[in-house]
């Protein structure tokens, strides 16, 4: 490995530009597992500190944008079964981040679905598609601020999201436009 390819050696310009570039997308997968806002920020906290433990073992620098939407969806995962009440079994990903050979097949899936899901998200009405759309695109937005964009009462923001994304998931699991 060439010490020039490692993430240990970032100075800060190039760590505020790898959160520039990957952190909004972290947010939006943590989100997608319906975790809360405080959990999301666990699951992105949770993906960037692996990615720090990991640093000296990278081994493709173009790859860690990958590895951190994975990581996300790792940790996003495991803290959603936490949340159920599931038993979580902490698994290492060993080969750090660009250490295994990325799955090309896993990769299209993951990236169908995201399509599939968007797609499903564009399907909903209003105010369904825009609320989500903020939700997933302003992870830390409050109430307050969504209920302003939108123009609705600020306590039908818990109950509307609820439902949208109870209508979502529906779309998503039969495969079906509205």
């Amino acid at each position: 490995m060439h010490s020039d390819n490692t993430l240990a050696r970032l100075d800060r310009a190039a760590w505020e530009d790898l959160v520039a570039r990957f952190d909004g997308r972290m947010w939006a997968v943590a989100r997608a597992f319906g975790l809360s806002a405080a959990d999301a920020a666990d699951a992105v906290q949770g993906a960037w500190l692996r990615l720090v433990e990991s640093a000296d073992a990278i081994r493709d620098p173009d790859r860690v944008g990958a590895w951190l939407v994975t990581t996300t969806r790792n940790e996003a995962a495991r803290l959603s079964r936490r949340s159920r009440g599931e038993v979580v079994a902490d698994i290492e990903d060993l080969d750090g981040p660009g250490g295994a050979t990325p799955d090309p097949a896993a990769e299209v899936v993951d990236a169908d679905f995201g399509r599939h899901v968007w797609r499903r998200l564009n399907a909903l009405g209003e105010p369904c598609r825009s609320l989500l759309r903020l939700y997933v695109l302003n992870p830390d937005a409050r109430y307050s601020q969504i209920a302003i964009r939108l123009d609705l009462p600020i306590g039908s923001i818990g109950p509307t999201r609820a439902r949208c994304m109870s209508r979502l998931r529906a779309l998503v699991a039969d495969g079906e436009a509205p």
